[in-house]
């Protein structure tokens, strides 16, 4: 039996903090339970129900999330529930009921256009994928089951894959009416079979690699699963500022068409701003008008006298 260690990350949103094992607790399945009763395939998710400030709990491969309600801080209790959730697993009591592990996970998925006419959203009722990830062709899926079988399709273009939806970009020679429902239920039965969204060897890659740059203080991380390197150098205090108006006023909206928007660079002396379009957004023909009235607009309102040009590098 491994001996486990958890690791507390913070989370984009301040009441949800992630305790991450060294090893994995479930195979390919991920569970969100929303109290008591719901978590009765989970002891260890009834356990920490019994916490009068834990909201929602959301197990996933090797890590535990926890959504607490307001009436705490995290910094004042973090350490007590790694601690506690450290003993549960060290005692070598079940994280998910054996029974439940043998049950075909109910799946929902609903397909959604976006403003890029090449690209579909499929928006799954499961979480897929803590991060963002871009594949450009089947060799950039080699970590990714689902979308290397995404590729076997003829008319599959690029695959993107975030949180719980997977957007796909075709090829020109089909319509979205002719294969939408296909590629709908192919990605639902991928995820009720319970198949890997990722490879197990590339999830414990990533956390290493996220450890390692909290600890030197990185930046940030590359968000394509790929050889493409992140830029990791200290931020200046306007590049900070541009990051977190990306985080805080043009990423959900980005998301929600089943795109993503990165930083990649600033340069002071030209006052030009570039970032990274992924998923729908690549490609699309309406991100030049989002980003140059959207945008850019935005960041020269923020950022008076410092911002001038926003420019788009596709993923």
């Amino acid at each position: 039996m491994p001996q486990f260690n958890i690791t507390v990350q913070p989370t984009n949103n301040e009441n949800i903090v992630k305790f991450v094992a060294n090893s994995f607790l479930t195979q390919a399945r991920s569970f969100e339970f929303g109290n008591i009763e719901e978590a009765k395939p989970s002891p260890l998710a009834q356990q920490l129900f019994h916490l009068p400030f834990v909201k929602t709990v959301y197990i996933s491969q090797n890590f535990i999330a926890i959504e607490k309600y307001n009436i705490v801080a995290w910094d004042s209790v973090k350490d007590e529930v790694a601690a506690s959730i450290t003993e549960y697993l060290n005692s070598g009591a079940q994280v998910i009921s054996e029974a439940e592990t043998s049950k075909k996970v109910p799946v929902t998925v609903y397909a959604e256009s976006t403003p890029n006419p090449s690209a579909m959203k499929f928006v799954a009722n499961k979480p897929l994928a803590d991060g963002t990830f871009e594949f450009k062709n089947i060799d950039d899926a080699v970590d990714a089951p689902l979308a290397k079988a995404l590729f076997t399709f003829p008319f599959v273009k690029e695959v993107f894959i975030s949180s719980n939806y997977v957007s796909i970009i075709k090829y020109n020679s089909v319509e979205w009416i002719e294969i939408s429902n296909e590629l709908r239920s192919f990605i639902r039965e991928f995820i009720e079979d319970g198949k890997n969204i990722f490879t197990d060897d590339f999830l414990r890659k990533r956390d290493n690699e996220i450890k390692i740059s909290e600890e030197k203080n990185d930046s940030k991380l590359a968000p394509l699963p790929t050889n493409n390197s992140a830029k990791n150098y200290d931020h200046s205090e306007t590049e900070k500022e541009i990051i977190s108006i990306l985080d805080e006023y043009i990423k959900p909206a980005v998301a929600s068409d089943g795109g993503h928007i990165a930083f990649d660079s600033y340069n002071p002396e030209s006052k030009t701003v570039k970032v990274i379009l992924q998923g729908a957004c690549s490609g699309c023909p309406s991100s030049t008008i989002t980003l140059k009235n959207g945008i850019q607009t935005m960041m020269q309102e923020m950022l008076q006298g410092r911002v001038t040009t926003v420019e788009a590098i596709n993923g």
